[in-house]
């Protein structure tokens, strides 16, 4: 049985990938905080996850790649979504420095902690590999 490919490490798998690029598309923005027309993006995850989770229907776990999908088998993915209705400056831009720099700061924070997760998980596997 693979470990690493277990719901949970997916999940978490997920996750990473979409804190990167909310990181990489709150970077963009920043970066175009004063071209003229340009509208903010961010990235939608956690409203598809939760939907997910709230779904309350039974997902079967695979051991093979062979074996039929029990129950949901769709994994929610991260979505960009582009701001086209607010508009902060004349130039019609609509990125707020001060917000993309606290999104920023919010959006490392919880690429840290899913990244301590992960570490405490393998390290978990680790001892019990050593254990035998």
């Amino acid at each position: 049985m693979n470990i690493l490919s277990k719901p949970s490490f997916r999940l978490l798998e997920q996750s990473l990938n979409a804190a990167t690029l909310r990181q990489k598309v709150i970077a963009d923005n920043v970066a175009n905080v004063d071209t003229p027309y340009f509208k903010r993006s961010e990235v939608r995850f956690e409203e598809f996850l939760q939907q997910e989770l709230n779904g309350g229907e039974l997902q079967g776990y695979r051991t093979d790649p062979r074996h039929f999908y029990i129950g949901r088998s769709s994994d929610p993915r991260p979505q960009i979504v582009r701001d086209n209705q607010s508009m902060i400056n004349n130039n019609l831009n609509n990125v707020d420095i001060d917000y993309e720099m606290a999104l920023m700061a919010k959006n490392q924070l919880r690429y840290n902690t899913m990244v301590q997760q992960v570490s405490s998980e393998i390290n978990k596997v680790r001892t019990v590999i050593g254990r035998m």
